[in-house]
């Protein structure tokens, strides 16, 4: 199963009804619901000793990956119990899942290796810049 199947059957819907997209538009509504938006978020990575990590995600280079242990160290366990109880999901599911998306996520609200100026992501950009999504997780042209 692909990680877009997986995220459908978690949130009730195949990956060809947006199933998908449910996760992708929580972690953009809990970024942007951060004090500061993105950057309040950065510098939770930062504090927590993940601005190396964070930082790749906003550059140009090459994402590095974040295992989900370490990104609920970064949210904290009220933020994974509210983004679990939206998605419908256990919170141990949404770091998995959070931590192979947030990096597109991010990367996807920084093409030009910037955070933006007001540190709110639009999602329609995101959702736009992660139209190959299917593609990212191996799930090919479906």
């Amino acid at each position: 199963m692909s990680l877009l199947d997986t995220i459908g059957s978690l949130v009730g819907k195949s990956p060809e009804d947006g199933g998908q997209q449910a996760l992708v538009s929580a972690a953009l509504e809990f970024v942007n619901s951060q004090p500061g938006g993105l950057n309040g978020l950065i510098s939770s990575f930062r504090e927590k000793g993940l601005g190396d990590v964070v930082s790749s995600w906003v550059g140009n280079g090459e994402n590095q990956p974040i295992t989900p242990d370490a990104l609920h160290s970064v949210l904290g366990s009220d933020a994974v119990a509210s983004l679990a109880a939206k998605a419908g999901v256990q919170p141990d599911q949404v770091t998995g899942l959070l931590s192979q998306i947030l990096p597109h996520v991010v990367n996807a609200a920084t093409p030009e290796g910037e955070v933006p100026a007001e540190g709110t992501l639009n999602s329609t950009t995101v959702l736009g810049a992660l139209g190959g999504l299917s593609a990212l997780f191996g799930k090919g042209n479906a």
